[in-house]
């Protein structure tokens, strides 16, 4: 069964129905969210971009610290996208003493071959090994690779998972990492809730087509007959726990036929809503809290000037 499909089937089993923020980045998905980081309301992007820009070098050096002189460094990137912000590091790096390569991880074919065409000019020096794959499969396979490794996960992408995936999520990345290795996390840290829900429900609409994408991308890939006029982008954000969420919500009620699942029928009630994306917000002490739950420990932390965002150095812990 194609893999969509079946992710819409299980999705739509349960309740709330849902669907996974990763079957965003399609190509016309990666566009639009390169189009999100340049908002005026989508402050994560430039925020640890500015991190990057004002203190790369400390980062760049608690990254190799592990790794020996002259030895092997591997920068390995999940959901490495178009590589704005980790060309920054790659350069700090490449003042390190250690034999650096970069393995850029994304499921998105296409935002890989745009960012390996982008290395290709304006890092040529540097070995570059794109991997098509998901997070799981992309550690499973770079595991037993010589050397040691820098692992990055950025854009506050950890809170895209649910508090208890949160910390299966960083137990599996922990789980191949020796003693040399790192892993550097972004956090996007708790502040005004009026300014985090306005960094998913822009004036320009470009976050509501975002996720709007998810119904083109159904219709189109598993024949799906969703009638886009009758949905409605909607956000939340719940101060109390964190909790940032999006949602597809049903104008009407309706049947939505799917032929990948052999015309298989969904009923959505008026009003329903499909969950679409979660987006923690953090606090210092949760982020080290969950690091020492995955059996992690925390090595430094680079914030802004505002406290706004959070890039945390991790190692395994003992």
């Amino acid at each position: 069964m194609n893999h969509l499909a079946e992710h819409l089937a299980q999705g739509f089993s349960q309740t709330p129905k849902t669907l996974s923020s990763k079957y965003f980045y399609d190509a016309t998905g990666s566009r639009l969210f390169q189009q999100i980081m340049g908002l005026p309301e989508y402050y994560p992007t430039r925020t640890e971009l500015a991190i990057f820009q004002a203190q790369g070098a400390a980062i760049g050096r608690a990254l190799a610290a592990g790794a020996g002189a002259g030895q092997p460094l591997a920068v390995v990137e999940l959901g490495a996208g178009d590589g704005l912000k980790t060309k920054l590091l790659l350069r700090e790096l490449q003042n390190q003493p250690v034999a650096l390569s970069y393995v850029p991880v994304d499921i998105s074919p296409s935002a890989l071959d745009e960012l390996a065409a982008t290395l290709r000019h304006e890092l040529p020096t540097l070995p570059t090994e794109p991997l098509a794959a998901e997070y799981g499969a992309a550690l499973t396979t770079l595991a037993t690779r010589p050397g040691a490794k820098a692992v990055l996960f950025l854009g506050s992408n950890i809170g895209n998972f649910t508090p208890a995936e949160q910390v299966v999520f960083l137990r599996e990345l922990a789980q191949p990492l020796t003693a040399a290795d790192r892993l550097l996390v972004g956090f996007d840290l708790r502040k005004d809730p009026r300014r985090i829900r306005a960094a998913y429900d822009d004036a320009q609409g470009v976050t509501a087509a975002f996720n709007f994408n998810l119904l083109h991308r159904l219709n189109a890939e598993v024949g799906a007959d969703f009638q886009l006029d009758a949905w409605q982008h909607f956000p939340d954000y719940n101060p109390s726990t964190g909790a940032m969420r999006s949602w597809l919500v049903s104008r009407r009620a309706q049947t939505v036929r799917v032929a990948a699942l052999a015309g298989q029928t969904f009923e959505i009630a008026a009003w329903e809503a499909i969950q679409t994306e979660s987006s923690y917000k953090f606090t210092l002490l949760q982020i080290a809290e969950l690091s020492a739950g995955a059996g992690l420990r925390v090595v430094e932390v680079f914030q802004d000037e505002a406290g706004d965002f959070a890039d945390v150095v991790l190692a395994v812990a003992g």
